[in-house]
């Protein structure tokens, strides 16, 4: 069977860019009448958007063209997730952890921190525990989440926030070292500022921590540091991988294949590397598959291909998540 468990529903900043990305995607499912850029095509255009930012993220319209994607691609399980940072009601968490000093860096990600943080965790629950009866009648297990980001030092603080509901799995994400958002494009010059194997010793000492917190039921993007290209010879980062893994198969952690980074930065690699993955194969680590859309016709790409690479590895089974426990169902149908 094939599953995708790392799948955003939204995600800002919010600009005429991501209002391009969002026309792409509605397009993908709905025939617009008239000729593209005509002003028949265009008035019909400005209706979808307008309808879909009107009804948010958290809209039966919406995950529907996720529902119409997951039953095309033949998925059996679909997790949603959104960042800990899309809630107000984590405002103060972000404001203890994050550089947002009088700073440079620190007013970039204030002001990037108003722009993402805009929706309200109850709303987001009640949302999708309300549609997985429909989905599971199409046949697709429909599972919620929360993709929580890990700061050295923030798990009592974090733990008090994830226990306010009962998701079917939390996703544990590394974004920041030492308050320092480095996967925001806007901040891509810090890179410059460190020894890249300093850099990468530290991020993988904040991931292994995430790991052993024992907050999470399986830890994304493992290697996500990566992201712009900034990366020292990966020979020396071997040990740093058979660390992780020991971490992971220690504490009986699963990780993901994430394609996000595949498609969608200048990286173009998975995550784990190839080098990386090996590692976590030989260490007997559990995966699950994500694509790590942010968009539905974005949902379930390269999640078969990744299936069977894994296969290929000598991996029989994927790790798939209900209310906080993790069953693994098998690879055999690829």
């Amino acid at each position: 069977m094939t599953v995708d468990y790392h799948v955003h529903l939204e995600e800002g900043p919010y600009s005429f860019k991501w209002l391009d990305r969002t026309n792409r995607a509605l397009q993908h499912f709905h025939q617009v009448a008239g000729e593209k850029h005509h002003r028949k095509w265009m008035l019909e255009s400005h209706q979808l958007l307008s309808e879909r930012l009107e009804n948010g993220p958290y809209s039966k319209p919406w995950l529907d063209l996720y529902l119409q994607k997951a039953k095309e691609l033949d998925l059996k399980e679909v997790g949603i997730v959104d960042h800990l940072y899309r809630f107000m009601e984590t405002k103060e968490y972000f404001i203890k952890y994050m550089d947002l000093s009088d700073s440079e860096l620190g007013r970039k990600q204030e002001a990037w921190l108003k722009q993402v943080m805009t929706e309200s965790m109850d709303e987001y629950w009640d949302f999708i525990q309300g549609e997985k009866e429909k989905w599971s009648r199409n046949g697709i297990e429909l599972r919620i989440g929360i993709e929580a980001d890990y700061f050295p030092g923030c798990e009592k603080d974090l733990s008090l926030l994830l226990q306010t509901y009962e998701w079917d799995y939390v996703i544990g994400s590394v974004h920041f070292v030492d308050g320092w958002g480095f996967d925001n494009p806007e901040t891509i010059q810090y890179f410059e500022r460190f020894s890249l194997e300093g850099l990468y010793e530290r991020f993988f000492h904040i991931v292994e921590a995430a790991i052993r917190s024992g907050l999470f039921d399986f830890v994304a993007h493992l290697d996500n540091l990566k992201v712009f290209n900034f990366r020292p010879n990966e020979e020396n980062l071997l040990p740093h991988y058979k660390r992780i893994a020991s971490a992971l198969a220690e504490t009986d952690t699963a990780t993901e294949v994430n394609a996000g980074l595949y498609y969608r930065y200048p990286i173009e690699e998975m995550c784990p590397s190839p080098a990386f993955l090996k590692v976590l194969v030989d260490e007997g680590v559990k995966f699950t598959t994500s694509s790590d859309s942010h968009y539905p016709d974005d949902l379930g790409k390269y999640v078969e291909e990744n299936s069977k690479m894994l296969k290929a590895l000598g991996i029989d089974e994927v790790a798939t998540f209900q209310k906080r426990r993790k069953q693994y169902k098998l690879l055999s149908s690829l």
